[in-house]
């Protein structure tokens, strides 16, 4: 478990909508952090593998395809955005959008639930603050996302003085199985995510 500010993450959301929302395609924190994760991902490639349990055999995957969790009457079902890695946020902004609707409408397609190397789940638009989701095999991890909220937080300044400022703070939550990740490399994952959620730019984003 760790927290990310991301006070900084939902300005660079305000000003990139309008350029992006124009076309008719909604502009999420959700989005902004699957490029996070996929940049992480990247750093961190045992987190994108998968156990082949016929050949007892640990695949490394060359490729990024999210599994984004979707609540829908008729429960959790994932659909998979491919190559998360390539595509830039207004890319996945609109895929995003039309498989969650897709999903929601049970009009998702089989293949469109296939294929996924790593999941994430965001609680945030529901409530609650850390959860532990259940890995989704074959892949060897996932990230749980509960709801951001507004905390007062300690930060130094420029100046090494410490203040109390007001902060967005986001829940991660990251289960694993630890056949393949221990505690230390999941550690450092969560680390490096919260470093490039915080310090995410419009490059990474493709724009």
């Amino acid at each position: 478990f760790d927290e990310a500010d991301i006070t900084y993450l939902l300005a660079l959301r305000k000003k990139l909508a309008p350029k992006i929302e124009k076309d008719g395609v909604k502009l999420t924190v959700t989005t902004l952090l699957l490029k996070a994760v996929a940049k992480t991902l990247i750093a961190h490639p045992i987190f994108n593998s998968s156990i082949d349990e016929a050949t007892d055999e640990l695949v490394y995957k060359k490729y990024v395809h999210l599994g984004v969790a979707v609540d829908s009457e008729a429960g959790l079902i994932v659909p998979v955005l491919k190559d998360a890695d390539k595509k830039n946020v207004a890319v996945l902004s609109k895929e995003l959008g039309d498989l969650a609707e897709k999903t929601r409408a049970r009009k998702i397609a089989p293949d469109d639930l296939k294929g996924g190397t790593f999941t994430v789940s965001n609680l945030g638009g529901i409530g609650g603050t850390f959860f532990t989701p259940i890995v989704n095999l074959p892949e060897v991890a996932i990230l749980g996302i509960g709801k951001g909220v507004v905390r007062a937080v300690v930060k130094t300044g420029a100046d090494k003085t410490e203040k109390i400022v007001a902060r967005t703070m986001l829940p991660l939550c990251v289960s694993y199985d630890h056949r393949v990740i221990d505690g230390a490399a999941a550690a450092r994952f969560i680390k490096t995510l919260v470093e490039t959620i915080e310090g995410l730019t419009e490059k990474d984003l493709g724009l």
